[in-house]
């Protein structure tokens, strides 16, 4: 991360501390892109580290659970600012489904990777969060995607990682990745689900590479 990134996501972290949505816009907008920032070192280095710096204070009881809500939608105010005005990439034909496993409240990392990959050009189906497994299953055999990606983040949420994993086993033979926090936890998870674990450094390169698309 570039000095610049860094200081920008501290006067992001503060604008969502404050509730400041518009300023939180802002900065992205005018003092991010209008520096020559890309939308991808914004979503990254600021959005994602600052939501990241979020929970961490979350956890040492510094921010209550309110504080940690309001923040949250402002990163999902800012995502959405910054997918307006991006240019994807020439379509590559190649449908990719998403979702947050049943029972998984916390989808900004999972938007965060269907906006990166729709920007690179796939063709993405977002269900967003705490997705019933029956109905992944159902969304899957209706939208027959050439790549799925499951994200958990709370440990607790693994069994339905599990689960959700076997049943669209049973309907599917597309490749799979599962990503978040909770999946970071869990060495050996991917192997044991035998699909493919990613994180935001290798995300469009590995699904590139599960659906056959050269780099």
């Amino acid at each position: 991360m570039t000095p610049a990134l860094a200081q920008l996501r501290e006067r992001y972290l503060r604008a969502q501390l404050a509730g400041d949505r518009r300023e939180a816009v802002r900065l992205l907008l005018e003092d991010g892109l209008g520096s020559g920032a890309q939308i991808d070192e914004l979503q990254v280095h600021v959005i994602r580290a600052a939501q990241d710096e979020i929970g961490r204070l979350w956890q040492l009881n510094r921010v209550s659970i309110a504080q940690e809500h309001m923040a949250t939608a402002i990163s999902h105010l800012s995502l959405a600012a910054l997918f307006e005005r991006a240019t994807p990439k020439p379509p590559l034909d190649e449908r990719v489904l998403l979702a947050c496993v049943e029972g998984e409240l916390h989808e900004l990392p999972a938007r965060m990777v269907a906006d990166a990959l729709e920007l690179e050009g796939f063709d993405v189906r977002y269900l967003g969060a705490n997705v019933p497994t029956r109905d992944l299953v159902a969304a899957v055999q209706d939208e027959r995607p050439d790549l799925i990606g499951l994200s958990v983040t709370m440990s607790f949420n693994l069994p339905a990682l599990r689960t959700a994993v076997a049943r669209v086993r049973e309907v599917s033979d597309r490749p799979m990745f599962i990503g978040g926090h909770a999946t970071r936890w869990s060495p050996g998870l991917a192997r044991e689900l035998d699909v493919t674990q990613v994180g935001d450094a290798e995300l469009v390169a590995t699904a590139r590479r599960l659906v056959g698309v050269e780099p």
